[in-house]
């Protein structure tokens, strides 16, 4: 599996409707479980993002499909990065020579 970090800023719509935001998420969750990818973490943050997700999937695919699903409800918007782990991090450094 692949991780991403998806920085997320809520919308007008989004935040105009807020209190439906749990909901939303345990939605989000199922839709990546649906896809055969799993939410592993996610914060409500301050500052330039609303919040911030962790994601494992699949592949690349997998994760765009997600992201642009949030995007055509309305509520957020997204910007994802593919996050490699340190072990993956060690592997592409160590494939440079």
């Amino acid at each position: 599996m692949a991780t991403f970090i998806s920085l997320i800023k809520f919308t007008s719509q989004g935040i105009s409707t807020i209190e439906d935001g749990p909901s939303r998420l345990d939605s989000g969750r199922q839709m990546l479980s649906d896809m055969g990818a799993e939410l592993k973490a996610f914060y409500l943050t301050m500052g330039r993002f609303d919040a911030v997700a962790v994601v494992d999937a699949p592949d690349d695919e997998t994760a765009a499909r997600f992201a642009l699903n949030l995007g055509r409800m309305g509520n957020v918007t997204t910007e994802t990065l593919r996050a490699f782990n340190e072990d993956e991090y060690r592997q592409l450094t160590d494939s440079l020579s």
